[in-house]
């Protein structure tokens, strides 16, 4: 289902169109190419819903949010891409500073409400949940501790070696995770100086996102800093020694957004994706692949697994100054505290 980074002139239906420049052009408008952040089988459950409801030929690359706005960046001149769905919108506002991200506002976006979506179109909100701490009891039990219920529980000694989180380069829940530290700390300064001191404590910097769920679930380590509904997910899946928690004087969430990729091959298509999106059903498609992400859709009906943002002291998450902010934090994270990992 994936579409190669570059392709040539592509046959469709016995036709090849000749753009003004001479050059030979693909008349390609039956198909869609996703850029999908979401966990696989989300991504490939839409795919398969969207093309058998429109007959639009429909393909995704999936990626973590950080390596999503990094593919962007360099497909810029030649998109390979039409749509972006999901992350946190902090990824989308980033790219919509650098024109990477084009305004529309679909006329299914009147039903979210006006803090999950921006009043010029450049993202609009799909899903909710809160960043949370998915530990493993087993594991909590042999070191003698109980779950983290504050950031600086993840700072005692007997946790080295038995914390993991993604890398905040390449994935939106450790840039949420970072940025949720520079405003509970009050700058970047103090929140690196935080990272800093977690940093003794890491394991593992993934890229995935929810890698670390998995991690803690087969007991690798003690706790993972993720999503709260990726780790509901791991344990549904089978982990059941699983047990989230969340930090006492408050945590960050994230919206994930869907936007049309500027420049698109196929923006007709793409908007028919993010119409589709936005509609109460097809939010109600991630609870069947184990996504017990909240919907922003008040018509779409939410699992009783998925963590209401009203039972979690959530921060005041500030989206646009996340976006504003993550190429030159991410660039100091990498500098002053750890490196991207390779794999």
């Amino acid at each position: 289902m994936r579409r190669p980074a570059a392709f040539g002139p592509v046959l469709l239906s016995g036709l090849l169109a000749v753009g003004l420049s001479g050059t030979v052009v693909a008349q390609d408008e039956g198909s869609l190419t996703v850029l999908c952040t979401p966990q696989e089988d989300w991504c490939v459950r839409m795919v398969q819903e969207f093309q058998d409801q429109t007959g639009i030929q429909t393909s995704y690359v999936r990626m973590s949010s950080g390596e999503a706005l990094a593919r962007l960046r360099a497909g810029s001149e030649a998109p390979e891409f039409d749509v972006w769905w999901g992350g946190p919108a902090d990824g989308q506002i980033a790219a919509a500073a650098e024109g990477l991200i084009e305004p529309y506002i679909s006329p299914n976006a009147a039903a979210i409400p006006d803090e999950q979506k921006a009043a010029d179109g450049t993202w609009t909100g799909v899903y909710v949940g809160a960043l949370g701490f998915c530990s493993n009891q087993s594991e909590l039990d042999r070191l003698g501790i109980e779950a983290p219920t504050s950031w600086d529980d993840l700072l005692a000694p007997e946790l080295v070696g038995n914390v993991a989180v993604a890398h905040p380069a390449s994935s939106g829940t450790a840039y949420t995770t970072f940025y949720t530290q520079v405003i509970r700390l009050g700058s970047e300064d103090a929140a690196l100086d935080y990272m800093k001191e977690l940093h003794k404590n890491i394991l593992q910097y993934t890229k995935s996102g929810s890698a670390p769920g998995g991690m803690a679930g087969r007991g690798e380590i003690a706790t993972a800093i993720i999503f709260s509904h990726d780790c509901i997910k791991n344990y549904e899946e089978g982990f059941t020694d699983l047990v989230v928690t969340f930090p006492s004087e408050g945590t960050g969430y994230e919206i994930g957004a869907v936007a049309l990729v500027a420049g698109a091959q196929n923006p007709e298509n793409a908007k028919k994706w993010i119409d589709w999106s936005l509609q109460a059903d097809t939010q109600e498609i991630g609870p069947s692949v184990g996504s017990f992400q909240l919907p922003t859709n008040p018509d779409a009906a939410v699992s009783d697994l998925s963590v209401g943002l009203d039972q979690v002291n959530l921060i005041d998450y500030d989206f646009d100054a996340a976006g504003a902010a993550r190429t030159e934090l991410t660039q100091r994270f990498e500098d002053e505290v750890a490196a991207e990992p390779v794999e």
